[in-house]
């Protein structure tokens, strides 16, 4: 950035043209191809967002002013391109989602205040305001259609409004947290099973409380079918399910061998609600 000490913005463009996962995905490879990437790629049907660079770097989205480099302006100048038409402002029709929101919370985070320094969004077509000494001096969002320099209208009469209420201040939506696990596996009775029951006779057990809470687990990932989910066996079919979970965590070789251990055990335990003890 060249004028890092200046305040941080947002720069709101529209892509004029359709929105959906084609259109995005047309648009993508067209802002590539011309070399006018800017930070953001937003669809405002579908909350789709994809991002091309990191935020604190310049964009490529805007003409220079003369000898200014517009791209380059501010702490940070993170540039969105939504898909839609300045003719029909997005926020009239859009469904913003938590995609989003966490675009609004990336924003906020670098001191990118909620407001228009240039005044309510111009419609399209339309006289839009272009002050040289607000750009350089103040924070907020900005139009494309508000940058000296530059001739476009987008992204039209978007609301100001509109924006800051699909996204409230103090973050996105929480997850809401999980609750403490009720249920308990013994690590070394699992791996007893795991060693004895593939070499035993079909549908013998080991240890079949513990086993029945990891198959359930691998039923949940997908990895264990149903018909075996709940037999309570280690046999070797569970074991070829445990070496994928194993793997799905980054295990290779022999760490991914399908008898668990304790880590692969407790990444499956945080997720499915249970506890490990050795």
């Amino acid at each position: 950035m060249d004028s890092p000490s200046n305040p941080p913005r947002v720069v709101w463009h529209t892509t004029e043209s359709g929105t959906g996962n084609a259109s995005f995905d047309a648009v993508e490879r067209y802002l590539r191809q011309i070399g006018a990437e800017p930070h953001i790629i937003y669809d405002p049907t579908t909350d789709r967002i994809g991002q091309f660079g990191p935020l604190n770097q310049s964009a490529r989205a805007l003409r220079n002013d003369g000898v200014t480099r517009t791209n380059r302006t501010g702490k940070v100048c993170i540039q969105i391109e939504v898909l839609g038409r300045a003719s029909k402002p997005f926020t009239d029709t859009w469904k913003p989602g938590p995609n989003f929101r966490k675009l609004m919370d990336a924003i906020r985070s670098w001191g990118v205040p909620d407001t228009f320094p240039m005044g309510t969004p111009p419609k399209y077509p339309g006289t839009s305001k272009r002050d040289r000494h607000i750009w350089a001096t103040k924070g907020g969002h900005y139009c494309h259609a508000n940058i000296a320099g530059n001739d476009h209208g987008d992204p039209g009469a978007i609301s100001p409004s509109a924006l800051f209420k699909a996204a409230p201040k103090g973050g996105s939506t929480p997850t809401p947290s999980k609750p403490a696990p009720t249920k308990t596996v013994d690590l070394s009775n699992l791996i007893d099973a795991a060693k004895r029951d593939p070499k035993a006779a079909q549908g013998k057990t080991t240890h079949a409380a513990d086993v029945k809470i990891v198959e359930a687990a691998l039923k949940a990932e997908g990895l264990l079918s149903a018909a075996y989910a709940a037999d309570g066996s280690f046999g070797s079919l569970t074991v070829e399910a445990y070496a994928k979970w194993q793997r799905k965590c980054g295990y290779t070789g022999s760490a991914a061998d399908g008898i668990p251990g304790k880590s692969s055990l407790e990444k499956l335990g945080g997720k499915h609600g249970f506890k490990v003890t050795a």
